[in-house]
């Protein structure tokens, strides 16, 4: 009977169990967060707090009996409430963990880094550390598509990019000797992964091969970029040339052979391929190309030029000689005018009228009788010429002589 009575007043009942909450389970850099213990039902209690980690074992945390109580550090938190005296003892409560953020910054890398991927390309993603994170060991934690869901040692995560790749990655990590302390979530790293399978574009400066010539052939992609290049002649199922001007290249070769080329594109490791360009059919030229006439063109221009001056040359001794045949008739014309002068009397006086005919200027010569009044003293060798167009005695003009010149030389007498 006394027995039913202490149970109907409940000192029977099941023990109570403390209860912990937090406003926050996060510290932020340079924060703190409010821990809260309570007990249902009841007042008067007073709290103890115990703290621990994954390498220490828990302990009580001194100084501290107040229902609400603030941590800066990161572990494992419980409490539980007591009264009277003798104390009586509610439960432990719970578990909560505590994370205290670091300050260092974490940063998702993308490797390779090229501006587009596509489809069926492998890519790595790294989480790195920043601010003296490489002096500490981390672990690392990640968020997205193609990610593991856990705490991992590795700070990267590969993988072949495919439709559901696309989306936001980000990363934190953690010391590995502080479970409890982590970075901050890193800004989202956006992944957009194409779709549409690039293709090669193949083109060249000519499609017929000079004689003992070659020609130069282009292979180009206009997505994205590092692409190496392979070069194909036949068809596609062939192997890329090996040759030293076909190795994977930047886009350009010179071939020598005729026939069908095609090239593609690719990059990464493992390689990701485009898809083939379209054949260009490449033909033997059995006239001289370029290269080979290019030598003609410096003789052509010699000949011509040759050519040119002994044309010049003809000319100019075609007007030298014309020149003197005009002036060979006047030595005959010129002696006659002497004859004619010398028969004069010394003493006369000249008096030049100029005529005008067929752009040839002559002198008219009239010789008067005058009487100087002193002789000048001439040298005997010196001679005085003159043109002198004949007129006859009639004063009319004789057509034979019109067109005469003739050079007379006046030697003045003693």
């Amino acid at each position: 009977m006394g027995a039913t009575l202490l149970c109907e007043l409940g000192l029977f009942s099941d023990k109570l169990r403390a209860t912990l909450t937090a406003g926050t389970t996060i510290i932020p850099v340079g924060g703190s967060v409010t821990l809260t213990c309570s007990v249902q039902s009841s007042d008067g209690w007073k709290y103890e707090w115990f703290r621990r980690t994954q390498t220490t074992s828990e302990g009580k945390i001194r100084d501290q009996q107040n229902r609400d109580i603030r941590v800066c550090e990161g572990g494992i938190y419980r409490c539980r409430g007591k009264r009277g005296n003798p104390a009586y003892y509610t439960d432990i409560s719970y578990d909560v963990t505590i994370e205290i953020t670091f300050s260092n910054k974490v940063v998702v890398k993308q490797q390779p880094n090229w501006p587009q991927i596509f489809r069926g390309e492998t890519i790595t993603l790294t989480c790195e550390v920043q601010e003296g994170g490489e002096t500490t060991e981390w672990e690392y934690e990640w968020r997205g598509p193609s990610t593991p869901t856990q705490w991992t040692h590795n700070n990267d995560v590969t993988f072949r990019v495919s439709e559901s790749s696309s989306g936001d990655y980000m990363c934190k990590s953690r010391r590995r000797d502080d479970l409890y302390s982590s970075t901050e979530w890193s800004e989202a790293f956006t992944l957009s992964a194409s779709t549409v399978k690039p293709k090669a574009q193949l083109t060249t400066n000519s499609r017929d091969v000079p004689v003992a010539g070659k020609v130069t052939l282009n292979c180009s992609v206009n997505l994205s970029s590092e692409w190496k290049y392979f070069w194909y002649r036949g068809n596609k199922s062939s192997e890329p040339l090996t040759t030293q001007d076909a190795a994977p290249s930047d886009g350009q070769i010179s071939v020598s052979q005729e026939g069908l080329y095609r090239c593609r594109a690719g990059r990464g490791n493992p390689v990701y391929y485009t898809d083939y360009s379209d054949p260009v059919n490449i033909d033997k030229n059995t006239e001289p190309g370029p290269e080979n006439s290019s030598f003609l063109t410096p003789l052509i221009v010699g000949l011509v030029c040759g050519i040119l001056l002994i044309l010049l040359l003809l000319l100019c001794r075609f007007k030298l000689s014309k020149d003197s045949c005009f002036k060979r008739p006047q030595s005959k014309n010129q002696h006659s005018a002497t004859n004619h002068m010398t028969k004069q009397d010394e003493t006369q006086h000249i008096s030049p009228v100029q005529v005008e005919s067929e752009d040839v200027t002559y002198s008219l010569v009239e010789l008067k009788n005058t009487t100087p009044r002193k002789k000048p003293k001439i040298p005997e060798e010196s001679c005085v010429y003159s043109d002198v167009k004949i007129r006859p005695s009639t004063g009319k003009s004789d057509p034979a002589t019109a067109h005469e010149m003739v050079y007379s030389g006046l030697k003045p007498g003693k």
